[in-house]
């Protein structure tokens, strides 16, 4: 069963590369293993504060943009050499798998397979990876705001775990998440727009 599994892979995976630097790549040959929702569930999880992480961001999002992207296309996960060759810092990365595991774990508890997701799996990951490849195009923006990352990285954690037990439920809790992040994003843009026409008229 996936219950509980990732969340104790994830611990694991934090023993198993503390004190040394680890290749990007190097966790995502270990978790895409899963497939994609646990390679995305990790990816997004440190964007679900408030503070937005702009060095992370560009590199994480341009990740969940393209496995969104071949999760709409029906393709097997993969990312370029080029960003798998990034090395994520020996002391950030076992906190991070460790908060991850611990925050999913919790979640983990919430999942079953209901609804109509074990009945259409193809058209629930079809549908999911074009919300989060739009998830992960919003990670790149370089906005120095409060929630602009948390948004998007909730809306790619609901409906990556979604997909780990085929759970409907938290797919549709995913898509009101999704039309949640559009509006904030619709906010800032209309805030954005007003504030450069009170300026330059």
């Amino acid at each position: 069963m996936l219950k509980r599994t990732l969340s104790s892979q994830l611990a694991r995976l934090a023993a198993g590369f503390a004190d040394r630097p680890v290749r990007l790549g190097e966790l995502i040959d270990v978790l895409q293993l899963r497939g994609y929702d646990a390679v995305l569930i990790f990816l997004a999880f440190p964007f679900i504060t408030p503070v937005p992480l702009p060095g992370f961001s560009s590199l994480f999002g341009t990740v969940i943009a393209l496995l969104g992207l071949r999760m709409a296309l029906a393709q097997r996960p993969w990312v370029p050499e080029r960003i798998k060759a990034h090395i994520l810092p020996a002391r950030f990365l076992p906190k991070l798998l460790l908060v991850t595991s611990r925050m999913f774990g919790r979640l983990e508890k919430l999942l079953k397979p209901r609804l109509f997701y074990p009945e259409y799996p193809a058209a629930f990951q079809r549908t999911s990876g074009v919300l989060i490849l739009v998830c992960g195009l919003l990670l790149l923006l370089p906005l120095p705001v409060p929630f602009s990352n948390a948004f998007p990285a909730l809306t790619i954690i609901l409906l990556a775990a979604a997909g780990l037990e085929r759970d409907g439920a938290v797919f549709i809790a995913g898509c009101v998440q999704f039309v949640l992040c559009l509006g904030f994003f619709a906010l800032l843009g209309l805030g954005g727009s007003e504030v450069w026409q009170r300026f330059f008229s």
